[in-house]
């Protein structure tokens, strides 16, 4: 490992849609083989720990680096996106504050729609893959541990994610609240990930719609959502056909570039068109269509009816739960902070052990060697004890202490990962 490891600073680096619209969205987003060519850089470039993650709604890195621009450059490096784009729209947070951040999206104050707690998912996925890579250390580690904890006690303690949440569902409460005679419509649900998948969930909860159509580049995910909610598939090749046929078309798939324009849409009947992607899926041109009214997910976002208003006044309780994890969180940083030197204190100790030992056994004929190593490991034991109570204790500089040890026992730390 680099020696510059232990001048690394913790970051927090990313856009999101408080300042990124779905495009600066879209060129900053990652992909699977982005993420691989991304990680791969990173380890070239010695970053010894790190997180990526890359949603509809934000692009995150939180990682280790001397300096930020370390981790701006692997986003830009493995994106559409460019330096100057993000430092038009982007946040950098460090320490304490990327800490903060982290809490914050994870505890579902930081989504899109409040109380979604759709990123938890990709938080845990994130780690998994960066401990796959081997840069996901203790720190890190521990980090998305607490956030994920404090996130299950939001979900549990407060009503802040109560009714439906999340992009799927506000597409539904918007079609609820702008379409008449919903039952008997025909509704065209192209693309079947994650959002596709709850959409039709929530459609079918909440529209009593028996005219629900699928279509998906990969026929077979169609027919496995189709087969839990008795809805029918239609083939790809169909598409320009079933969008004809439809009053209502929600796209989300996982494109790269757009999947529908207006040259696909022949029908000159009313047709409400979705776009839950990023990139954006459906090219803008539709709003050419005077039978075409497009909605893109950063429309649905400014729902602001009674289930968002309610849920902000459980804001306060779940500060306070992040606010305790946190704290716990930084106590374990502090422990591990003095760790080192307390295991440098708890060897020299040893080494003083050892050498009274070898004296008091050529001095005494009589030598109880088991007795005497039972009640020196018990006095280093008390004394180390004494020592880490004193560095846990708020009211004292820990550097300060941790300085003073080292000097009066001259130690020299063992590494302490």
């Amino acid at each position: 490992m680099p020696q510059s490891k232990k001048h690394k600073t913790f970051y927090a680096i990313g856009l999101s849609y408080k300042k990124a619209d779905a495009v600066t969205r879209g060129h900053f987003s990652l992909d699977e083989n982005a993420k691989t060519a991304l990680f791969k850089q990173a380890k070239a470039d010695n970053i010894s720990s790190l997180i990526v993650t890359s949603t509809c709604n934000r692009t995150e890195l939180y990682g280790f680096a001397e300096h930020p621009f370390q981790l701006i450059k692997l986003l830009c490096d493995n994106t559409k996106g460019t330096v100057e784009e993000f430092q038009k729209v982007a946040y950098i947070h460090k320490s304490n504050e990327a800490v903060s951040h982290i809490f914050k999206v994870g505890g579902g104050l930081d989504s899109q729609i409040l109380g979604d707690f759709e990123i938890i998912s990709q938080l845990k996925a994130a780690a998994r893959q960066s401990k796959k890579e081997g840069l996901l250390n203790n720190y890190l580690e521990r980090l998305v541990n607490a956030v994920i904890q404090a996130s299950k006690r939001i979900k549990t303690e407060t009503n802040i994610s109560s009714g439906a949440t999340s992009v799927s569902f506000a597409s539904v409460h918007y079609i609820l609240n702008n379409v008449s005679d919903i039952t008997n419509k025909n509704i065209l649900l192209f693309g079947t990930g994650k959002i596709g998948r709850n959409t039709c969930e929530n459609l079918i909860k909440h529209t009593k719609n028996e005219h629900i159509t699928l279509i998906n580049r990969t026929k077979t995910k169609a027919e496995e959502v189709a087969g839990k909610f008795n809805v029918v598939v239609k083939d790809y090749a169909n598409l320009q056909e079933e969008i004809n046929a439809s009053d209502i078309l929600i796209v989300a798939t996982g494109a790269q570039n757009p999947t529908v324009d207006k040259y696909l849409i022949q029908s000159k009947k009313p047709l409400l068109v979705l776009d839950l992607s990023i990139p954006k899926n459906v090219d803008h041109n539709v709003s050419e269509l005077e039978n075409v009214t497009l909605v893109h997910l950063d429309h649905l976002s400014q729902i602001t009816d009674k289930t968002l208003e309610d849920r902000k006044t459980h804001i306060p309780v779940a500060e306070a739960i992040i606010e305790e994890v946190k704290t716990e969180f930084n106590g374990w940083l502090e422990t591990r902070k003095f760790a080192p030197t307390i295991k440098a204190l708890k060897l020299k100790l040893n080494d003083f052990k050892t050498a009274e030992l070898d004296t008091q056994r050529k001095k005494l004929s009589d030598f109880n060697e088991e007795q005497a190593e039972l009640i020196s490991n018990n006095i280093i034991q008390k004394i180390t004890n004494h020592f880490a109570h004193h560095l846990k204790d708020d009211d004292i500089p820990t550097d300060e202490s941790l300085e003073l040890i080292k000097k009066v026992f001259q130690l020299e730390e063992t590494k302490y990962v």
